[in-house]
């Protein structure tokens, strides 16, 4: 108890015996939503306009000009019905992490679901939006790409570049020390994006973590989830309010003294040190309230001079200084020897970052949601079948019954008359593909190679067996009962050779061959 009462005071008022730690928030007090009767959200920001978005997408409107900040219109057509759903693959502060197909750029994303009836987790889903929206495409930010409400779960979805190398905390959980070559081009890419937050977008991002840091398999380091940024009127502004994650606060947070940017370079600073040692540099399996103490009485921890470079621990010691005024700016970070040091050596992050994660799960994965993009086209209505054209390119070559079909044009002309032949004149003659067997391998540089063996039914949408990658949507064939050998009225066979397109998660169909046996 005397660790508690020490705590109480030193945390006074963030803490209370009755109601616990308060949960504050940075955002306008004027920020709020409306719902149109047409089943549009209306997100309301007194300092950054309205946000309205529905099934089609968003609409950022200028509104309240009372600042320098950009109030320009800005439209992201990015609908609901465009999407091809998949499992979850994480939670962020205040949300759901889903991957996801967005159909008409035939490009892997990620969809953060977000419920807008807890004003909590809706002020949050506005301070993200409002900081994606209002940025420019920076390199260290993870890239924003819209926005949809789905009104029949009251959830808005945000989706988001996929880093398909996950995050810092996933190298750790996979049990690896991340060393100082590889941590010093990761974090000056970080550094670059914390340096625009603050420098440029005047925001404390106020949860920077090793799950917040991402990177994918190219290479590139990006920060994300800015639920709970705030932003600052100038450089000498501070924040008062206590959110984030508790286990890399830093100290004046904690004791509920006015904190800015140092704030980001204290959590940065031990998510560096985390990843060079492994572990944690707090005791954290006692209890929030002993972890407190720690970051406000403990010295603040620093790395072994026997294990790490000079360099390393210069930098990490002076992101951990207790006094926030002592501590250096992302801006000057970038300039620090540990920083510097490693620029000309020729770090390899991409081949560093495909060592960690088993690259055939990742290539089976990418397999099953290709294969399912294509046939949820080709089976689907003809409003999706229109985008199946840019599934290819001009170098793009088909084959079927004997001929040879090249470039986007004759592939999608000779590929919709397979498709109307499988349709039948009525509804109920129409045959879909059932996939019952699927092989992949590694294509070139960064390609795949898929081969798929299945049947045709009479149907009215393409099923899947085996127990890949989940569709949100979709019955698990398993559960239908169908007795495949008898309603089978013909047999397929296809190759497909898929290359990365120009964006990032973004793939084509190089080359194609179809056999079908009645």
């Amino acid at each position: 108890m005397d660790e508690l009462e020490k705590l109480k005071k030193k945390l006074t008022p963030l803490f209370d015996a009755e109601k616990g730690f308060s949960s504050g928030s940075g955002l306008d007090p004027s920020d709020s939503y409306m719902m149109s009767d047409g089943g549009t959200v209306n997100l309301l920001s007194r300092s950054y306009g309205v946000y309205n978005i529905n099934e089609l997408g968003l609409q950022k409107c200028s509104s309240w000009p009372v600042d320098d900040c950009d109030h320009s219109e800005k439209t992201y057509k990015c609908a609901s019905k465009e999407m091809l759903i998949f499992g979850a693959i994480g939670n962020g502060a205040s949300s759901v992490v889903q991957r996801a197909i967005h159909i008409p750029s035939h490009r892997i994303i990620a969809l953060k679901k977000i419920n807008i009836f807890e004003k909590e987790k809706r002020q949050q889903l506005l301070t993200e939006i409002r900081t994606l929206c209002e940025a420019p495409c920076n390199l260290s930010l993870v890239e924003f790409l819209g926005a949809f409400y789905t009104p029949d779960s009251g959830q808005i979805s945000i989706a988001l570049e996929y880093m398909d190398g996950g995050s810092l905390a996933d190298v750790l959980r996979a049990g690896r020390k991340i060393q100082e070559p590889i941590l010093s081009s990761l974090f000056q890419k970080l550094l670059q994006g914390l340096s625009y937050l603050h420098g440029t977008r005047h925001l404390v991002h106020r949860d920077i973590k090793p799950a917040n840091l991402l990177v994918n398999i190219k290479g590139e380091a990006k920060i994300t989830d800015f639920g709970i940024s705030a932003g600052l009127e100038n450089s000498v502004a501070m924040c008062a309010t206590f959110v984030g994650t508790v286990t890399y606060m830093s100290p004046e947070r904690i004791q509920s003294k006015g904190y800015s940017y140092p704030a980001d370079i204290w959590s940065l600073g031990l998510a560096l040190l985390e990843c060079g040692t492994g572990e944690f540099p707090y005791r954290d399996n006692e209890g929030p309230v002993n972890l407190m103490l720690q970051i406000l009485d403990d010295p603040s921890p620093s790395p072994s001079e026997q294990n790490f470079s000079p360099e390393f621990c210069s930098f990490v010691n002076a992101c951990l200084q207790k006094d926030p005024k002592t501590r250096p700016t992302a801006e000057q970070l970038l300039s620090h020897p540990f920083i510097t040091k490693y620029e000309d050596a020729g770090v390899d992050l991409t081949a560093f970052i495909q060592s960690i994660f088993d690259p055939t799960q990742r290539m089976k994965d990418l397999a099953d949601m290709l294969t399912i993009h294509y046939y949820s086209l080709f089976n689907g209505p003809d409003e999706l079948w229109q985008h199946t054209r840019t599934f290819y390119n001009e170098r793009s070559t088909f084959s079927f019954s004997g001929k040879q079909f090249l470039g986007q044009d004759d592939i999608f002309s000779s590929l919709s008359n397979i498709r109307r032949t499988l349709s039948g004149d009525w509804p109920h003659d129409k045959l879909v593909h059932v996939v019952e067997k699927l092989l992949c391998r590694h294509h070139g540089e960064d390609g795949i190679a898929i081969r798929v063996w299945g049947s045709f039914i009479v149907g009215n949408r393409f099923l899947i067996c085996g127990e890949g990658v989940h569709v949100e949507g979709m019955p698990n064939f398993n559960d239908l009962g169908i007795d495949l050998s008898s309603k089978r009225m013909g047999n397929f066979q296809e190759q497909f050779i898929m290359e990365p397109g120009d964006l990032i998660g973004q793939y084509y169909i190089s080359k194609q061959e179809l056999y079908i046996v009645q």
